[in-house]
């Protein structure tokens, strides 16, 4: 159904100065959030701050998830297909691992994040970059009713929407209104390395990844046909270290010698367990509300998933009457987000106390045990999740629940410590 479309059977002034959704941010959450409610035909707009393409830092890996959650007939921008997989602990034991079939995409951002923002305005989406948003009220003088939300932006103008969207990151604006609470963030660094074609040539289909040498870390090597994008990951509080893995990789790969193109770094946030996903008629989604993976950190298929729920439960909030209607469509909205990708984080969260405590064995098992490399392939592939092999091995059931006890009891342990502390303090 077309915008114009939907506004029949409206009153001519509402329609024109009321938005049914306003999305804040145009990556692939936002994106997905506006084609979403434009193709049930409401009259969305879309706000970012930057003009489109742009640069951001990401691995920019297209895992089968990514993939199931793109609009009909939309073509992926895949500068490689990777087929194997080299595996190795801090530049050691180093293996790879191959399959006949594709494990997942390389994308550069610039150019899928555009092509997202095309086919929501293809569905009826109305696009205004260069347009940064400085707050939102949902009470006030510049609230004309309950039913409407205003949008402030940068230069004063106010925007009135049935119900807003904030894909706008995890240090955007819409999230603190929402009062998002984080309880992990990590710092990624990342280079995109032109290289000539007989190293280009090495590294087609191929990807690397690197257990780190801090706890939780990792690096990556993605090839995008000339160029090489190569990143690390860690826990944020030692920035120094981690520049200093990002540059111990680069030279151990033989790279050192080419100049990157860009250099870049980026904070990535995960929710935590209790945290809001909505106030009112606003609801975030992707890195706004802090969710991905928090493992892997891999944040695009939980961007599009997200989005797109975000965008069609922001539909039935713009249609509610009255504030209980729109708190039952938002806390709907929160059920299914929960219910799905919040299981999954669940699960990330133990996977990654595991990894930051033996990143050896795990390097073990996925080099080692087939069965290991059969699970890792059907996840990059979006046959399976990390949520779903957990239910169904036992083993890998009886692993997490080993390590959440060992997690209990440390933790029970540090508090003992830290109340003697306390005691031996007062007696003195």
């Amino acid at each position: 159904m077309s915008s114009e479309n939907a506004d029949a059977g409206r009153e001519p002034e509402e329609s024109s100065s009321v938005w049914d959704v306003v999305v804040v941010g145009a990556g692939p959450a936002g994106a997905s959030a506006a084609y979403a409610a434009a193709v049930a035909g409401r009259r969305v707009l879309l706000l970012e701050k930057a003009e489109i393409p742009r640069y951001k830092t990401c691995g920019g890996g297209i895992i089968g998830f990514s993939r199931d959650s793109l609009p009909p007939g939309f073509e992926l921008p895949l500068r490689d297909r990777v087929h194997a997989v080299t595996f190795s602990l801090n530049g050691k034991l180093s293996r790879t691992r191959r399959s006949k079939r594709m494990l997942f995409g390389l994308i550069n951002r610039p150019e899928f994040d555009a092509g997202l923002v095309e086919e929501a305005q293809k569905a009826g989406a109305e696009l205004r970059t260069g347009t940064a948003v400085t707050r939102v009220e949902q009470h006030g003088p510049a609230v004309p009713d309950r039913r409407t939300v205003a949008v402030v932006l940068s230069d004063g103008e106010t925007v009135l929407a049935r119900a807003v969207v904030g894909a706008d990151g995890s240090a955007g604006r819409i999230g603190a209104h929402v009062g998002v609470k984080l309880d992990q963030v990590d710092l990624g660094l990342e280079a995109e390395i032109p290289v000539p074609e007989t190293v280009a040539e090495d590294w087609a289909g191929r990807v690397l990844i690197d257990w780190g040498p801090m706890p939780g870390s990792y690096g990556w090597v993605f090839p995008k046909g000339d160029t090489l994008t190569v990143g690390v990951i860690s826990a944020r509080g030692d920035g120094a270290g981690t520049k200093r893995y990002l540059e111990d990789f680069i030279g151990r790969l033989g790279l050192a010698g080419f100049e990157p193109k860009i250099s870049s770094g980026h904070l990535t946030r995960c929710r935590s367990d209790d945290s809001p996903l909505s106030r009112g008629r606003v609801v975030v989604c992707g890195d706004a509300a802090g969710l991905l993976e928090p493992w892997t950190r891999e944040g695009i298929s939980f961007a599009l998933r997200s989005g797109r729920l975000a965008g069609e439960w922001a539909v039935r909030i713009a249609e509610a009457h009255d504030a209980v209607d729109a708190r039952r469509q938002a806390l709907n909205y929160a059920f299914a987000i929960k219910a799905g990708l919040g299981v999954e984080m669940g699960v990330g969260r133990r996977m990654l106390k595991l990894f930051e405590r033996r990143p050896g064995i795990l390097h073990a098992v996925l080099t080692g045990f087939r069965p290991a490399w059969t699970a890792f392939a059907g996840v990059t592939r979006g046959s399976t999740s990390l949520a779903e092999l957990v239910r169904s091995h036992p083993m890998a059931q009886r692993a997490l629940s080993v390590m959440d006890r060992r997690e209990l009891r440390e933790q029970t342990a540090l508090r003992e410590q830290a109340a003697s502390v306390s005691e031996d303090s007062e007696v003195r």
